[in-house]
């Protein structure tokens, strides 16, 4: 159990740094989702949680189903499901992260914690998040991070205690005059002294950020850093008004990228593009490191390990800023998932590929490897329905 806690505590505050690129061939042992899609995966210790929109699960073999609403949970190392841990959640799970004392945070159409011994939910932890849906968690020790749609108890972004759920005065950060209806937080990011939030307002305490922007967390009030890139002021396809979606941090926190949606947009947008930023620049027109382009593919999650940055979506081709729905000059396949170079911001050579669907919702780097999320069932030219993982070789 101690084991279990220190590991959920670490992994809480301290990005998985990758020394080479994970291999292309997926582990054997991972369960199966047999229908829907998964949209978040957590680790908390050896277990991983995972959640989504779904009914069914199995295990590696296939030789037997299980009932599961919305949320599942199995060993790492040996692929097991958890028999105990079967809360019915009778909305589909958007959002998880690790808790303490072995628990998770699940979030959806509201916010709660539960125990992975029992799924039972701890009610010490009462958040009071309503007036609409949680998109996105992310925890850093003992704050808890919620982004979405919801209206209490601030709009779109707070910062809650992550004990008690209640909300931190101190954090005062508004999201606001949204592309969209509602304004709503996508994604969310945290390193030890910044928060990245994505989605569809243009306004951070009413000074502009369309779409992106970072938060001063060193301090106890936190603040809208001195950061500010009009990379996604542009409009994509009208389809899209609100385009920015994954997003994450290097392992040293000195970069973060940034993957969208959007449709073609050509070399000048970044529609459909994967982009590096560095974490300290400072000004109003901070531009990316780099872009990739898939020419005309959403791309929909993104995990840096510093070795790789990991993207996903349902995406054909990297390298493509000429293509709109076609491969353009120095176009490469990448049918789902791709690895891009850190530095150069193109595309490596590892190509497993993946059965494109809607799109990879998930990636989680740990220790040992990759896991991937999402709605198809061929992973790495294998069978791996919605959920897989690549490990270190």
């Amino acid at each position: 159990m101690l084991a279990r806690t220190t590991l959920a505590a670490l992994l809480a505050v301290s990005p998985i740094a990758h020394a080479r690129v994970v291999s292309a061939n997926p582990v054997d042992n991972t369960p199966h989702v047999l229908d829907g899609i998964v949209n978040a995966i957590a680790l908390v210790g050896d277990t991983v949680v995972v959640g989504g929109s779904f009914s069914e699960v199995s295990d590696a073999r296939r030789s037997m189903t299980l009932d599961r609403d919305n949320l599942f949970a199995y060993d790492l190392r040996t692929g097991e499901i958890l028999p105990d841990f079967a809360p019915v959640m009778s909305e589909p799970v958007n959002a998880l992260a690790e808790g303490a004392g072995d628990t998770v945070y699940v979030g959806g159409n509201g916010l709660v914690r539960l125990r992975l011994s029992d799924g039972s939910v701890v009610r010490s932890f009462n958040p009071r998040v309503s007036g609409g849906t949680v998109s996105t968690l992310a925890r850093k020790g003992s704050k808890l991070y919620v982004g979405g749609d919801f209206t209490r108890p601030r709009l779109a972004l707070a910062r809650l205690n992550a004990t008690t759920g209640v909300a931190d005065t101190s954090f005062a950060i508004t999201p606001g005059h949204p592309r969209t209806p509602r304004v709503r937080v996508h994604a969310l990011a945290v390193n030890r002294d910044r928060l990245a939030v994505d989605g569809s307002f243009t306004t951070l305490n009413g000074l502009s950020r369309p779409q992106l922007g970072l938060i001063d967390i060193s301090a106890v009030n936190a603040k809208v850093a001195d950061w500010r890139t009009d990379a996604y002021a542009a409009d994509c396809m009208d389809v899209f008004p609100s385009y920015v979606r994954g997003l994450d941090f290097a392992p040293d926190g000195s970069y973060f990228a940034v993957v969208t949606t959007g449709g073609p947009g050509g070399r000048r947008k970044l529609c459909d593009t994967a982009a590096r930023f560095e974490t300290y620049a400072r000004g109003q027109r901070v531009r990316p490191t780099w872009v990739n382009h898939t020419g005309g593919d959403s791309l929909y999650s993104v995990s840096v390990t510093g070795s790789a940055v990991y993207v996903g979506g349902h995406q054909r081709w990297m390298n493509n800023p000429g293509g709109r729905d076609s491969a353009g000059p120095g176009a490469v396949p990448r049918e789902g998932i791709a690895a891009i170079h850190p530095v150069t911001g193109k595309a490596l050579g590892w190509n497993p590929g993946r059965e494109r669907g809607i799109g990879v919702k998930a990636f989680l780097a740990h220790p040992g490897g990759l896991l991937v999320g999402s709605d198809t069932t061929r992973l790495g030219r294998e069978y791996h329905a919605r959920i897989g993982m690549f490990p270190l070789p």
